[in-house]
């Protein structure tokens, strides 16, 4: 399969768009374990408060 190769005007223009804008932004390293944890927290609070809902309509 064939790369295409850049002229170097086309690479400095290409890195100039990627060094600036949303491209620039330093960001903050993905955390997967807090992430996991404010869903399991969201989802037993939803869990809790249809228990409780379904308690008082007289279900549970």
């Amino acid at each position: 399969m064939h790369k295409p190769q850049l002229t170097p005007e086309d690479q400095a223009r290409v890195d100039a768009v990627t060094r600036r804008g949303v491209n620039s932004v330093e960001r903050k390293p993905f955390r997967l374990w807090t992430l996991l944890g404010v869903i399991l927290l969201v989802l037993t609070m939803l869990s809790g408060l249809s228990y409780l809902i379904a308690s008082i309509q007289g279900v549970v």
